[in-house]
């Protein structure tokens, strides 16, 4: 895993733990590439998909808007094939409106280009983006 892609994985998911508005996140777009591409197979039962800096910050808000509070904790990011990380981490949440508080095993895949961030798929189950990246346990 090169050190400098597991750098800015890392500051990536800091970024998300302690971000919230469009202040904090444009600071994030440097590490991003221009034409970055975010799957997102937590928003809705079909994917959402966001391309590019615009669509991204779209993508925060939307995600950030789901939940009344929420944090996440235990970030492990691991080598993941040529180009690719996956962050390991749970995630609290407690629902807008409804209060109600959940915690469940999410995980994102990072593929990068050239030291930046080019892709994004979000999973809310680590088995499940494991297996996809060929690391089932």
């Amino acid at each position: 895993m090169s050190q400098t892609n597991a750098r800015v994985v890392r500051r990536f998911v800091e970024a998300l733990v302690s971000g919230r508005g469009d202040d904090h996140w444009q600071l994030v777009l440097a590490d991003l590439d221009s034409d970055v591409a975010v799957e997102d197979l937590d928003i809705s039962l079909d994917t959402e998909r966001y391309r590019g800096y615009a669509e991204f910050l779209s993508w925060i808000a939307d995600w950030s808007e789901s939940w009344g509070s929420w944090r996440i904790e235990g970030v492990e990011v691991r080598p993941a094939g040529e180009g690719r990380l996956i962050a390991l981490f749970l995630m609290l949440v407690e629902g807008r409106g409804s209060g109600i508080e959940l915690s469940r095993k999410d995980a994102m895949v990072f593929t990068l280009r050239e030291g930046k961030i080019a892709g994004i798929v979000y999973y809310n189950d680590q088995r499940q983006a494991l297996t996809a990246v060929g690391l089932a346990e």
